[in-house]
């Protein structure tokens, strides 16, 4: 799964679209604001795709499907890739709502003696910013006078051979060559790209429980710790 992820370095983000030739437009009200701890139910960014047209946003990081009479209890973060066609929380948006989420890199947790659990930062060999596939919707409360609003969950998959040491579920990272592709959305083929990240490709290492606080968000969350072996 992906629980907690932090994104720090929005202008790397930014070059690659433009290397990429990925045209995007900010939506309005757009603000980034760097955290090394970002937590469900807050608003992330994401770059949502609508076939050919992008626009650069912030979502809600817990999915609110657009037929939804009311807010749902259950908002999910993460969408399992094996099953988005059959679960009719997500089919809708299937080839038809893809989104990037840029993150600098994600934690997971390793349970170790008793009941605790060791957090590990996991991020890309190269230190570089990596981007998640994701799916997105717009709700419209049942009060027209109220915002709609514009939310998103991260599609996750099996976990490759470093990853599963720590956790059998990874979110799914797309190369930069597959973003288009993905965002575009126009082929059942997209569902191809939901695989785990080739093998050797990530590095991981433990970090202090402090980001185990939601509120804290400074960038120590992401130093290395030693930890008895």
């Amino acid at each position: 799964m992906c629980g907690r992820f932090g994104f720090f370095e929005l202008k790397y983000f930014l070059d690659k679209l433009r290397q990429l030739e990925l045209p995007f437009e900010e939506a309005r009200g757009f603000q980034f604001n760097a955290s090394y701890n970002v937590a469900p139910e807050t608003d992330i960014v994401a770059l949502l795709g609508d076939h050919s047209s992008y626009t650069l946003s912030l979502a809600h990081w817990g999915l609110i499907p657009h037929w939804s009479q009311e807010m749902p209890k259950v908002r999910p973060i993460n969408a399992r890739a094996e099953s988005l066609a059959v679960k009719p929380y997500f089919r809708h948006m299937l080839n038809r709502h893809h989104c990037l989420i840029p993150a600098n890199g994600f934690y997971e947790w390793k349970r170790t003696a008793g009941t605790k659990k060791q957090p590990y930062f996991i991020e890309l060999n190269d230190g570089s910013p990596m981007a998640f596939a994701g799916l997105w919707d717009i709700w419209q409360p049942q009060d027209h006078q109220a915002p709609s609003v514009t939310s998103c969950t991260i599609i996750t998959t099996d976990a490759n051979k470093e990853m599963a040491a720590i956790h059998d579920r990874m979110p799914v990272m797309l190369e930069p060559r597959h973003w288009k592709q993905w965002l575009e959305a126009g082929s059942p083929d997209t569902v191809k790209l939901l695989a785990p990240i080739d093998d050797g490709e990530l590095h991981i290492y433990p970090v202090s429980t402090q980001v185990n606080n939601p509120r804290y968000v400074r960038s120590d969350c992401i130093r290395e710790i030693e930890i008895d072996s």
